[in-house]
């Protein structure tokens, strides 16, 4: 039920300042004017007015408050949103009340049926907190940069009122005459009038000129970048004709007019400013000019850097200038040459209306910003939203789609868009929910199918992917710049947020405002490039080019469907010139790239069924596109249908195979021979990483044993349960297991069997751990006698706390398959409990028992129920295997392998995929593993304890319950003595089952330091990193380096050619080696870490990569190894030296590294290293 509304102002945030009354909404759009601005000719409005209705002061009070605070600081105060975090609960800012006087209660039209658009209160107050903070720091303010900014707009106003006319002349003799006076080229779009044109260029003393945009609004957001404000420059309507608005002629004369004012402005100001020409969001149609700071030289003779603004001077024209239906979507106002069809211009008409409007739309924003008094705050979220997902008004680099748009979108749903024309915004709302219903209208709508009208006009889209929002008081399409694909793109992205807000258990506030989500490689499955000039020809006209993207989008959706689902194109970024040079055509070197988001159950499908044999237009349509590809198949069920065969053998996948063959046949051959494929390059890092079918002969297998036990006869209780607990059963370990006897040794699966309860187990834990080696050598003499491919052996384990488990059952089948089962008994737990609570017992005895009871725990309750909560979630999201297999990897190669469980990484890796914000879920290994990467190189694990919610069974109450835990944690142990990562999920709660004790701060500190490196390698290479750059770090990082010796240890045994001295050993030792039974499960390497750690581990830090890399890293503790007084029974070899007059005791580093290469013998190779 929604709250009254008489209620729910009450409940309402609202970010605006105390002091922004009335007064203040009325204010200027900039904070300068000068006294002289009113006298034009004609007795025209002050320059900088929108037709007399909103007015410039001098300047504003809130201005000059915040300017005595930031006099000083000036830009250093500019925050960009990438570097934002929550300020701490106490700041002031955080704390301000809600006005107390609020303006007259406005009557809503909003439709009562649209609840959901008001139902956006706050998720928590901690999020309306950090809100608040995030508007706090991003509102504009007046500094030094603003003023110099505002000092320059004031001077450029009065030179180009005082330029001088010039007659009308011929395009030839006009732009001439610029060129040799002024050194000025006249910017003219492609394709260039004709020399031989009937009308004539001329420039006259502008009718208006008025700041517009963001800056003017003061809806834009503060940056460390540099200060952009848009300067409207008004051509007067006498320099027009009335067919002017046909064939680019409008475009012309726009472009000779900024080419007069870049002369005007350089003749006056060529030492003080720097003048380039840009198109405007990428539009080659309207170019703008582009005036900044000229850098000055300081007493030294170098530059001394100006303040960073940069003035857009924009061209535009009075809104009657040309009739409003003769611009509208279906006309045509570009005629083809010869007798070829007149198609609609959209695109063309929009550009040009948008040049008309400009003042109009300037007041419409003004207007809701003075009705609604959240409206500049949710401008400055929007905006905020927006480009730390990368888009902006650029039409390709930022899918069009910029502030600008945002809040004209948000202006028009003030006034309807609603069901019978009524607002679908009430101005009651506040910034947050302004923010999100606009999400909402972007989400919900595809808009390139079904058109939002603002206006009791009717419009139906286009069908070209375009989408269309249709201003009917202004006959104008708001969307006219947004591409099909950065359609698709933003609704996406709109999607993405509101369910990351909707989500309850986790904080969506970084993901939405403070994370960039633009880089290519996270955000994109493939990239492909393909050298532009290939796309269209380097001389193509603005519109053609647009064509070719358009059709290169249009044959790889058609060619590509369920395979994936966003294709993006990215052209390359239009750059600047200098007003004396031509425009600057498409080089050779410049890449077009193609973003490829894939669907992970389709990308694979080998064979494609097309139309039926009957359906001759589908037919044909299907056979014209696919051309020799495609094949007449009778298929089982009987069926004739068009096919496609793709090859699962090739060496390329399935989905390059099919990129390739739509660039070449529809683009062209030397397109698709230059066309760069970005693979799963990471996937390949791990053999099978794409795949789960190396498991499958082990799952099999383990279904197998399950039937073999549970059909067992006259066993002496019944099983109640079998579990699998092993990385290896739950698709997770780094290398696929082994099935085939003589390829590798094969690594036991653990498995847990439970039986029945029953009243003749003893009741003492050393008796029980007895009972266990009796029920598991009766189960491996029924197993060996009920099948002849089955070996069973019972190993011993823990031979120094006979309350441990003693004993396991080794199950070894022909085909290599080897399971190591351990017997759980529910007694055990109780028994320790007991032995815990009793205060009679010593200490060393309770010690044991507790260590005892976290081995139960861990072995028994919690890695089965970890093992089958990631085995479903595996099955959700096929990616998730191959993420965590390489991410164990990446450990392993930096040495961080024996400080992580295999369980922490896991959750590592599925958190990427529960809570994949500010992303989608992941659908490639590539993006899994990097996004991972980046979240451990941002998670502060000191402060933010890790919960992944493995099920989506995960309350509210569970969660907090969680974080209460790990706070409590935090008070007990400030020093991170004992537990540095908290990990809980939903099948875990305790969040120290797998972390307590390990790791190390230091060891946590470098994974943090390792993740930023990688992702600082994604910002240095954003389309193509090399992945082994990931996964290399230095040894020199280390006081020393053990390597192993791969003959002894096996480490690379499966990969190596030959012997340590290049000799290939005897075929039959080999085989004997991998198939000795009382091997299997055993490493060497481990278990001379395991003995350097309890001698030296006070002492040393041992780094170590498993199986994955020969060496192992050590560390001396400063604090443990420094210079100490001389005392008996220290941990390790020590020598005197003396300090300031005394004999101290300092640690032998070169005795104890010798002392470890003797307790290594022949597992050493050799030992490197400063000490």
């Amino acid at each position: 039920m929604a709250t009254p509304a008489s209620k729910r102002r009450k409940l309402e945030h609202h970010s605006s300042d105390d002091d922004d009354d009335d007064d203040d909404d009325d204010a200027s759009f900039a904070s300068f004017s000068e006294s002289d601005d009113g006298q034009q000719n004609g007795g025209a409005q002050s320059a900088m007015d929108v037709d007399g209705q909103v007015g410039l002061e001098e300047d504003s009070h809130d201005d000059e408050d915040e300017d005595d605070d930031d006099d000083d600081d000036d830009d250093d105060e500019v925050v960009e949103a990438d570097a934002l975090a929550p300020g701490p609960a106490g700041k002031k800012s955080l704390h301000q009340p809600e006005p107390a006087a609020r303006k007259a209660d406005r009557k809503s039209t909003v439709d009562p049926t649209l609840s959901a658009f008001s139902a956006g209160t706050f998720k928590s107050n901690v999020f309306k907190l950090q809100v608040d903070e995030l508007l706090e720091q991003i509102r504009p303010r007046r500094g030094k940069r603003e003023e110099a900014a505002e000092h320059a707009l004031h001077i450029l106003k009065k030179t180009i009122e005082q330029a001088a006319p010039i007659a009308a002349l011929s395009v030839d003799d006009a732009q001439r005459q610029l060129l040799k006076t002024s050194k000025v080229a006249v910017p003219f779009p492609d394709p260039k009038p004709p020399k031989d044109a009937k009308y004539k260029l001329e420039f006259a003393k502008p009718a208006g000129i008025n700041v517009v945009g963001s800056y003017a609004l003061k809806i834009a957001t503060r940056a460390k970048d540099a200060l952009e404000i848009d300067m409207m420059v008004q051509m007067p309507s006498s320099l027009f004709q009335e067919k002017d608005y046909l064939n680019h002629r409008y475009f012309y004369k726009r472009a000779y007019y900024l080419a007069c004012v870049a002369a005007t402005v350089r003749k006056a100001h060529a030492s003080d400013y720097d003048l380039q020409f840009e198109d405007l969001h990428g539009d080659p149609l309207k170019p703008v000019l582009v005036v900044t700071p000229a850098l000055r030289q300081s007493e030294g003779g170098a530059e001394k850097s100006a303040p960073r603004w940069r003035i857009l001077i924009i061209p535009c024209v009075a809104s009657d200038v040309f009739p409003q239906e003769r611009l509208s979507p279906g006309k045509n106002c570009v005629r083809p040459a010869g007798d070829e069809e007149a198609q609609p211009t959209p695109f063309y008409n929009a550009t040009l209306r948008a040049d008309m409007l400009l003042p109009s739309y300037l007041k419409l924003i003004h207007s809701a910003a003075t009705s609604c008094d959240a409206f500049k705050d949710a401008c400055l979220l929007g905006n905020t939203w927006l480009r730390q997902r990368g888009l902006g008004p650029s039409i390709f680099a930022g899918g069009g789609f910029g502030n600008f748009e945002w809040s004209a979108l948000m202006a028009l749903l003030l006034q309807g868009g609603g069901p019978n024309g009524k607002p679908l915004l009430s101005p009651g709302y506040s910034s947050y929910q302004l923010f999100k219903a606009t999400l909402q209208v972007l989400a919900m709508k595809d808009l390139s199918k079904q058109a939002l009208v603002i206006g009791p006009g009717k419009m139906i889209p286009t069908g070209d992917g375009t989408p269309l929002v249709w201003d009917d008081s202004r006959g104008h399409s708001l969307l006219y710049k947004v591409m099909p694909w950065s359609s698709q793109h933003l609704r996406q992205e709109a999607r993405t947020t509101l369910t990351m807000l909707g989500d309850q258990l986790f904080d969506g506030f970084e993901a939405c405002f403070i994370l960039r989500t633009d880089y290519a490689l996270l955000r994109y499955d493939h990239v492909l490039d393909i050298p532009v000039a290939l796309v269209h020809k380097p001389t193509a006209g603005w519109n053609d080019a647009r064509d070719a993207y358009r059709r290169l989008h249009s044959a790889l959706k058609q060619g590509l469907k369920e395979r994936v689902s966003l294709i993006t194109v990215l052209p390359p970024r239009h750059r600047p010139w200098q007003p004396g040079s031509a425009r600057g055509s498409v080089s050779t070197d410049d890449k077009l790239q193609v973003g490829l988001v894939i669907n992970p159950d389709k990308v694979n499908q080998a064979v494609v069924h097309g139309p039926a044999a009957e359906d001759k237009a589908a037919t044909a349509a299907f056979r014209d596109f696919w051309g020799e590809k495609a094949e007449l198949r009778r298929f089982k069920d009987g069926s004739i249908v068009e096919s496609l065969i793709w090859s699962t053998h090739d060496e390329r996948s399935i989905l390059e195979q099919v990129v390739r063959f739509v660039v070449r046949r529809h683009v062209g051959e030397h397109a698709e021979a230059a066309l760069t494929f970005s693979d799963d390059g990471f996937a390949k890092l791990v053999k099978g990483g794409q795949s789960t079918a190396a498991f499958q002969p082990l799952m099999e297998a383990y279904r197998q044993m399950e039937l073999d036990i549970r059909g067992l006869q006259d066993l002496p209780l019944s099983i109640r349960h079998i579990m699998p607990s092993d990385p290896q059963l739950r698709y997770a370990s780094i290398e696929e297991p082994s099935g085939i006897r003589g390829k590798q040794r094969p690594v036991p699966a653990d498995v847990t069997i439970q039986f029945e309860g029953s009243t003749r187990w003893p009741d003492d834990l050393a008796a029980i751990q007895r009972t266990k080696i009796a029920f598991l050598l009766d189960l491996g003499r029924r197993l060996e006698e009920s099948s002849d491919n089955i070996t069973a052996k019972v190993g011993l384990e823990n031979h120094d706390a006979d309350i441990l488990n003693q004993a396991f059952l080794d199950i070894i089948y022909d085909a290599g398959i080897m399971f190591r089962m351990r017997v759980h008994h529910d007694r055990e737990r109780t028994l320790l409990e007991r032995q815990l609570k009793d205060k009679s017992l010593p200490t060393a005895t309770k010690e044991l028992a507790a260590t005892g009871l976290a081995a139960y725990k861990r072995n028994y309750l919690k890695t089965p129920a970890h093992t089958q909560a990631m085995a479903r979630l595996r099955s959700r999201h096929p990616p998730l295997s191959g993420t965590i297999r390489l991410l164990k990897k990446w450990f392993a190669s930096h040495l961080l392998a024996n400080h992580f469980p295999h369980e922490i990484i896991e959750l590592v890796a599925a958190r990427t995929f529960v809570q994949p914000w500010p992303w989608q879920h992941p659908s490639s290994v590539q993006t899994g593993f990097l996004r991972t990467l980046h979240w451990l190189s941002r998670w502060d694990w000191r402060t933010d304890p890790l919960i992944v919610d493995l099920s989506g069974e995960l309350k509210v109450p569970e969660a907090q319950s969680i974080r209460t835990k790990f706070e409590a944690w935090r008070k007990l142990d400030p020093g991170l003595n004992r537990v540095v990562l908290f990990a809980a999920s939903n099948v875990d709660s305790d969040g120290t089952t797998w972390t307590d004790g390990r790791p190390a701060r230091v060891v946590a500190g470098r994974t943090t330091a390792l993740a930023k490196a990688a992702c600082s390698q994604l910002e240095q290479y954003p389309h193509h990193l090399d992945p082994r750059s990931v996964f290399q770090s230095p040894l020199s990082d280390y006081d020393f380096v053990i390597h192993l010796n791969a003959s002894t240890t096996g480490i690379g045994l499966q990969n190596r050619k030959g012997g340590s001295n290049g000799t290939t050993q005897f075929k039959n030792l080999e085989l004997a080696a991998l198939n000795d039974e009382s091997m299997i499960g055993y490493s060497p390497a481990s278990c001379l870490l395991t003995e350097l750690e309890e001698i030296y581990g006070s002492a040393i830090v041992f780094f170590s990569g498993g199986q994955e890399r020969g060496v192992i890293g050590g560390l001396f503790s400063p604090q443990t190894t420094a210079k100490r007084g001389w005392k008996v029974n220290l941990a390790f070899s020590t020598v005197p030296v003396k300090q300031d007059g005394e004999v101290r005791a300092e640690m032998n580093r070169e005795g104890v590294v010798s002392e470890i290469a003797r307790v290594g013998g022949d597992l050493v190779q050799k030992v490197e290293g400063q000490w």
